[in-house]
């Protein structure tokens, strides 16, 4: 059976002036695959990430998303991927059922279909009690929960979670894992940011980049094994000493 990759990026390159901050990177990922984007500040992966959601144009290279060229079809990748950063993007001053009406519309879903997927969906996250709750008044850990909750309310192909859980607790984190781990089951391809090396773990496959260039490419079982370390932190430590450059 052919393997179907969702995202597919061929020597792409960003140039701000004469600086190159991501220097023709290729890589794909699978659909359904947990897939680990680590990089030091400075490194390049999230001027990398915007050029893939569609936020920013290529200098040179070529990278598809969701069938979709980054390039001439970045409206359709946005239609056909989810997003959720570090600082989340609630609304904290709607509710949290106005909060996935308002991101199913504006992903174009029907306004019954969104009623009907509503109320399964909180169901789901143990969140019925807290349907006509002010997203300001949650907890972190579920304004976290339900912050994905929404990144993939219209189903989409990929997600892009951008260090989704900094600053939250490692029970919160795990949980948020649990979540992660569930939507991959489901199909959906999950892109992911992060500074936790533990959270490297549990990925399917990681790219590490260093420079603007993709350093090493693999499951973490393999990269340990090839740098002789005994965790991924360990990995990435001795790739990031390689870098040259600070700042992204």
């Amino acid at each position: 059976m052919t393997e179907e990759y969702v995202i597919i990026a061929e020597n792409l390159t960003k140039k701000f002036g004469n600086f190159t901050a991501v220097d023709h990177i290729t890589f794909s990922v699978r659909k359904g695959e947990i897939f680990g984007f680590l990089g030091a500040n400075g490194a390049g992966k999230t001027t990398a990430m915007r050029m893939l959601c569609g936020l920013s144009h290529p200098s040179d290279g070529k990278g598809i998303v969701a069938g979709y060229d980054i390039l001439h079809e970045s409206e359709k990748v946005k239609q056909n991927i989810g997003y959720m950063s570090q600082k989340f993007s609630l609304y904290e001053d709607l509710k949290v059922w106005e909060n996935l009406r308002l991101y199913g519309g504006i992903y174009g879903m029907k306004d019954k279909e969104i009623s009907i997927k509503m109320d399964a969906v909180l169901r789901s996250i143990d969140m019925q009690s807290e349907k006509n709750t002010m997203v300001r008044d949650l907890p972190l850990g579920w304004k976290q929960k339900l912050a994905f909750t929404v990144s993939i309310f219209h189903n989409p192909k990929i997600v892009f979670l951008d260090e989704p859980t900094g600053g939250v607790d490692p029970i919160t984190r795990r949980r948020f894992w649990e979540q992660i781990y569930s939507a991959a089951a489901s199909g959906i391809t999950v892109f992911v940011t992060t500074h936790y090396m533990d959270e490297a773990e549990y990925c399917d496959r990681v790219s590490i980049m260093v420079d603007g260039k993709i350093k090493a490419l693999d499951s973490p079982q393999e990269l340990r094994k090839k740098y002789s370390a005994s965790g991924m932190d360990e990995v990435f430590q001795k790739l990031a000493r390689e870098a040259t450059r600070k700042g992204d």
